[in-house]
Parts: structure tokens; sequence; C-alpha cells
């Protein structure tokens, strides 16, 4: 397993364990089969109403808590200072920990510079040990960069074949920020296991699609948190430490890039009223 050393010195592996769409019910079952696995990143957030299964895990998988790393997220119907601070501690106490390895603000709407100054403070007080963002494009990004007194950690953004972040992701690197894959899969849209391109390579390897797709974004640096309820996929999506893709296949995945999400776009007005709708 490779680490990726934050911005304030703290430890991070590059490979996580995503539990967003995984039933509440079926949480704890799945993150305590990743961590038998071998996963030690497990990334949750409040708004996928699991952060309780995943707390259940953390105390029954029998590991020293200081071996895992648990990130989660504060919804936009938490933001502003005060509502932030009531929701950490609620996280807290859903997660069954003491402190957090990595709170990010989930998404860029409503009162988040107050919520990020409550982030802030648990950060300071020891309840946070790194602290960032979550779909922030560029300008909000060097926006709140600019303007807070601890730098974001990460920054955890749309990042697969066919959005590879490279223009976000050099902004991000200006100011010591590392970037995050949400949907390194792009949940199997655009045919994704299917590309003639990343197939071919595939094979060159031994490997499948999946496993390829995963390197492909590590040897990029960037830190990924694939999601299965499936063992045997954990298995598959962690066993991608044994081979290397050289110059010439991590260009040709390189070219699969369209700079376009598959999923949403902060842009949109259509797009922000939904997120508006469903936090009232």
């Amino acid at each position: 397993m490779n680490d990726i050393t934050l911005n304030n010195g703290v430890k991070m592996p590059q490979l996580g364990y995503g539990v967003y769409q995984t039933p509440p019910e079926e949480t704890e079952r799945c993150v305590l089969d990743a961590i038998s696995v071998g996963y030690r990143s497990i990334d949750t957030a409040q708004a996928y109403n699991n952060e309780e299964g995943v707390g259940s895990a953390i105390q029954k998988c029998g590991l020293p808590r200081e071996e895992l790393f648990i990130t989660t997220k504060i919804w936009i119907s938490n933001a502003g200072y005060e509502k932030a601070k009531t929701s950490i501690t609620d996280s807290l106490k859903k997660l069954k920990t003491d402190y957090i390895d990595l709170l990010l603000i989930h998404q860029p709407f409503n009162d988040y510079y107050g919520t990020y100054r409550a982030m802030e403070e648990a950060y300071k007080e020891g309840k946070v040990r790194a602290i960032g963002v979550s779909n922030f494009y560029p300008d909000r990004f060097i926006d709140i960069a600019n303007f807070c007194e601890v730098v974001p950690a990460v920054n955890q953004v749309e990042t697969h074949l066919f959005q590879q972040q490279k223009t976000a992701k050099s902004v991000m690197q200006k100011y010591g920020t590392q970037i995050e894959s949400w949907g390194p899969f792009a949940e199997g849209r655009n045919d994704y296991f299917n590309n003639p391109a990343l197939n071919a390579v595939a094979a060159r390897y031994g490997k499948t699609p999946a496993q390829t797709a995963l390197r492909f974004l590590l040897q990029s640096g960037v830190v990924v948190i694939p999601k299965s309820t499936h063992r045997e996929r954990m298995e598959e999506n962690f066993n991608v430490f044994d081979f290397e893709l050289d110059t010439e296949d991590m260009e040709k995945l390189e070219a699969l890039d369209t700079a376009r999400s598959l999923f949403f776009s902060h842009y949109d007005p259509q797009t922000v009223e939904w997120f508006m709708s469903v936090v009232k």
C-alpha cells in the first residue's frame, strides 16, 4: 500500500474504500470485509446516512484506531459555523471515535466559509487530523485557499479516465493540496469497462479493466476510493500494486480524457437548483 503525505505531514493511504450509496444496513459488513481485505482508509459522509455502520465496523474490526484512516464530509444542510460544529460532534459520535482523520466540505454551497471555520477550530483542537474540501472547482478552490488559515489538504473531485481533472490538479498542486477521486470508475458510464483502449492496455498486463484504471490514477498521483459491496470486487480493486504501467500505456490512457463531467456541473443552474431542493 502506498501512502500520500498531505500538506500538514499526515500520511493518507492512496487507495481507500468508499461507502457512497452503500445501504446503512450493509455498511458494517462491507467495511469489515474491506478492512479484512487490507483497506485501511474508509470514506463516508453525513449525506450517505451510513456513518453509524462505519463506526460499528471501526469498533469491531479488531485493529487499533490509529491503523485506520477515516474520512467524512459535512453536508450542505449543516453548513455555517454553529451547525457545522454540531454536525462534527454528531459525526464523531456516529463514527464512535475521538477523532476524524480527514474532514471535508461536501459541496461548495450555503455558508461554506462558516463551515470551514468550524473545521479549522476542530483541527486545532485535535478532533480532526486534516481538513479539506470536495467538489470545489478551480475558481472556488482558489478563493477558499486564499482566505483561510489552514490550506485544504485534499480536494475530492470527480476523477476518472474520461475526466482526469488536469487543470484542477495543476491548480491544487500550487497550493500543496492533494487531489482525491470520487467515482474512479464513473459508475460504469460511457461504457467504461468496455473501452477498447483500456481493455487493450489491461490485456498487456494480465489485469482487469478496473485494476488498470485504478493503476492509471494511482500512477497519476491521485488518491482513489473505489466502492463495491462484493468482497471479490474489493479484492480485485485492492490488488493493483504488483504491476506498473509503462510510459506508452500511460499516454494511451491519458488520451481518453474528455475534460468533461459524466455526472453534473456546478455551472449549470438546474444542477445547483437540484442541490438546493434536496436540502430544503
